[in-house]
């Protein structure tokens, strides 16, 4: 591609807008510009990245027997409610009506149009297995875009399902779709972690994340100083080391603390440490009024919470309905008398002569024991710290921030029992389709490959994924010997059908220099004075090594670098 005939633009300043390096850079480099909060335009030199990915994408897919297929983004509600995912979704998912009033949703995600399209070729067990994918569009309603394409509305995915007539078989088809998806990253050139995780809106049986590392992950992988134990915080158990309390159970004792709300505050207070408290959150869990008692130094985990229930969301309760079920202003909530349900972290268990809140305002009560009041049960609702106990070996957890740029699902027979997915076994009997969903988000790793290769000067990209492998840069555009030997290099890789840029402007050369190292071209040409001696330099981006090349040998580096 030459330059001076392609729409091609960089920006000099910072995007005053961007939260994240990667997205700064994409912006900077003309490869992304935002239309809207979490919506952005892929513009050319970010479409060949992009396009690039795909290709890796569809190469590890189809060398593991997948075959693409392409979904509609329009899809009926009715889909989804037949699924029992719509209210799992809320208002994450976008809904509108068409002119007759018929209900239908922008897809976030096609398990349930898979399990329709596999039903078309599924009636013996004799038709399985096989694995369909598709690269495409999804929406959702999120209610904090943010990091440029690491959190935003609209994005590309590659989504991927396979079908089995056994959990047998549905192990072997992730196994593949694991190997694939290692293969994938590591092309991209991505350091991650593969890790447990939660099942959430998806369900099934297990689900497994690529977690690209980055300072600015919105996921925390825990892991451990002593094995390979990986997990993301949200389903880390948090192992139980509390010794029970040989202390001797005192009687209650009612205590006024006046401007005493905050576990510190009441901490202050008594002269004790915040574990000597169980505090008492109060949430809306799916429409209910829950109380969750767990120690005072520990946060609540709502994905635990969630599970433990069998809810789909939870927000702390209003003021109002804190008020209703304590009969006291917010600040004073406790276990005793309270009027919601009332869960423990199995922490609390172990504790005796504890400080709660008294359900009276400006009141709390000391020497509480597990018998002064009543609890529907106990279980692991916290949240794990580093330098916990590792579940695995014992030693000490570590924590790490990642981006999830993919995942894996054993769906089960979810779906395929939902949506009617069955087939009909040896013994002439219906049996559902055991399902796995394999996902990928396309810009997303595109944000993640950024934010872990770059410098000062922008982007680094990897050679398999930059938008050219090679850029020829002449120093002056007035020079006919440089432009003449340029225009040649230029020539010959498009007789190979190398991806090549010419930069043929009419600018400046630290314009030109500069530019192709923000947008993270691997290699560089520079035609300049040394052409005098026969020599052009050749520069490699990820080091800044810089080499002088006797014209007589630069088509052969050419060649090399083509060839990796």
């Amino acid at each position: 591609m030459k330059l001076s005939q392609s729409f091609f633009y960089t920006l000099r300043e910072n995007a005053k807008d961007e939260d994240s390096i990667s997205s700064n850079l994409l912006v900077r480099a003309g490869m992304i510009k935002k239309t809207s909060n979490g919506i952005y335009m892929i513009m050319p030199m970010g479409k060949k990245v992009l396009a690039k990915i795909e290709n890796i994408i569809r190469e590890e897919m189809d060398a593991k027997g997948a075959q693409e297929l392409l979904m509609p983004a329009l899809i009926p509600e009715d889909v989804y409610v037949q699924s029992g995912r719509r209210d799992a979704f809320g208002s994450n998912m976008f809904s509108l009506n068409d002119r007759y009033m018929k209900r239908y949703v922008l897809g976030p995600t096609h398990e349930e149009l898979f399990a329709v399209a596999a039903s078309m070729n599924g009636k013996s067990y004799k038709d399985y297995p096989y694995n369909l994918y598709q690269i495409q569009t999804k929406y959702r309603d999120e209610t904090r875009p943010r990091y440029g394409l690491i959190r935003v509305r609209e994005f590309i995915m590659k989504d991927a399902y396979t079908f089995d007539i056994d959990e047998k078989g549905l192990d072997v088809a992730y196994q593949k779709m694991y190997d694939a998806y290692c293969r994938i990253f590591d092309r991209l050139g991505l350091e991650y972690k593969i890790v447990k995780a939660d099942t959430g809106a998806m369900g099934g049986l297990l689900s497994e994340e690529y977690q690209a590392i980055s300072s600015i992950g919105e996921d925390t992988i825990v892991g451990c100083e002593g094995c390979d134990f990986s997990s993301n915080l949200e389903i880390t158990e948090v192992i139980d080391t509390t010794e029970e309390s040989q202390e001797k159970e005192k009687e209650m004792h009612l205590m006024e603390t006046p401007n005493a709300k905050t576990i510190e505050e009441v901490a202050a207070f008594f002269g004790k440490e915040a574990n000597d408290f169980v505090k008492t959150l109060i949430y809306n869990v799916d429409g209910k009024i829950v109380a969750f008692c767990i120690p005072g130094d520990r946060e609540l985990n709502e994905t635990k919470v969630l599970k433990l229930l069998g809810a789909n969301e939870m927000e702390l309760a209003s003021f109002e309905d804190v008020e209703k079920v304590t009969h006291a202003k917010v600040g004073f909530a406790g276990p005793i008398g309270i009027d919601c349900p009332v869960y423990l972290d199995r922490q609390v268990l172990h504790k005796k002569n504890f400080i709660v809140g008294a359900n009276k305002t400006d009141h709390h009560i000391e020497n509480v024991n597990i018998k002064d009041f009543d609890y529907v049960k106990a279980a692991d609702l916290c949240q794990v710290k580093e330098g916990n106990v590792c579940p695995v070996c014992g030693k000490k957890l570590t924590f790490q921030h990642g981006i999830e740029v993919g995942n894996l699902f054993k769906l089960g027979t979810k779906y395929s029992t939902s949506m009617n997915l069955l087939y009909t076994d040896a013994n002439n009997q219906l049996q559902p389709v055991w399902m796995g969903s394999y996902g990928i988000g396309l810009e997303r790793c595109m944000a993640a490959v950024v934010e872990q290769h770059n410098d000062a000067s922008g982007i680094i990209w990897p050679a398999e994924i930059a938008p050219f492998k090679l850029a020829i840069v002449p120093v002056s555009a007035k020079d006919e010997q440089q432009v003449s030997i340029a225009n040649a290099l230029y020539e010959y890789c498009q007789s190979k059908k190398y991806d090549v840029l010419l930069d043929d402007r009419n600018e400046r050369p630290g314009v030109k220099f500069k530019d192709m190292e923000l947008i993270g071209i691997p290699y560089r040409i520079t035609v300049g004075r040394g052409i005098q001696n026969g020599n052009v330099e050749f520069v490699t981006r990820a080091n800044g090594e810089k080499t002088e090349i006797s014209l007589e040998d630069i088509k052969a580096r050419i060649d090399a670098i083509y060839a990796k």
